[in-house]
């Protein structure tokens, strides 16, 4: 139960540090994140936070969403992402506030989601990760191949959920325990170290990292 932010992938760069070493990092755009709804114990039944993130053109919102967002007092959003909170939390949140990248501190770690990039239909060996066939002494045509697959006459079939060939990537995944480097609060951004799922451009959410706190409740 904590706050976080939705944001985009802006890329990848390097930051060095003062004993020169370099530290690849990857930007995050995660401005104007706006609160279009605060859910309490009493009216909701639980305590969260609602906030939006980009740019949507009125054309392209329906009746019930631009209400919403009007109620809040807010511009209309590409992405609505709803954080469980604390209820101790809510007091300094309401709707129409901006929540700023400064939630995160540099040093902390983080959970970063977001889709991972689509690499189409993949054969079996690099979808599942598996090790090839021998490349010599007989074998032919099935150098990198999933092999056999079939059964005995008992049970006579394939089971459902054999790993085999088919669609790799695009798949809801996340980061975990990833740095923060910097945080630049003029522009809004993060800086992340290492690689976050997603193409540029990609929408993303950035949380405390959870096995960090498990970690600290231990």
């Amino acid at each position: 139960m904590s706050l976080g932010l939705v944001g985009r992938k802006v890329g990848m760069t390097r930051i060095f540090a003062e004993d020169g070493s370099s530290i690849p990092v990857t930007v995050l755009d995660v401005s104007n994140n706006r609160v279009t709804q605060v859910k309490t114990e009493d009216s909701d039944g639980y305590s969260a936070v609602q906030v939006a993130y980009g740019v949507r053109r009125a054309s392209r919102v329906n009746k019930a969403a631009t209400g919403h967002f009007s109620k809040a007092g807010v511009e209309a959003g590409s992405v609505l992402r709803e954080f469980r909170v604390a209820p101790d939390q809510l007091a300094s949140l309401k709707s129409g506030d901006v929540v700023a990248a400064t939630v995160f501190a540099v040093g902390q770690l983080v959970d970063v989601s977001g889709t991972s990039i689509g690499k189409g239909y993949a054969g079996a060996i690099r979808r599942h990760n598996f090790s090839s066939n021998r490349a010599s002494h007989g074998n032919s045509l099935s150098h990198n191949s999933a092999g056999s697959i079939g059964m005995a006459q008992d049970p006579g079939r394939v089971f459902p959920g054999k790993k085999m060939a088919g669609h790799l990537g695009n798949d809801a995944c996340t980061a975990q325990n990833l740095l923060i480097i910097r945080v630049d609060e003029l522009r809004q951004l993060l800086m992340v170290k290492g690689a976050v799922p997603g193409s540029k451009g990609g929408e993303v959410v950035v949380l405390p990292a959870v096995k960090e706190k498990m970690k600290a409740g231990a």
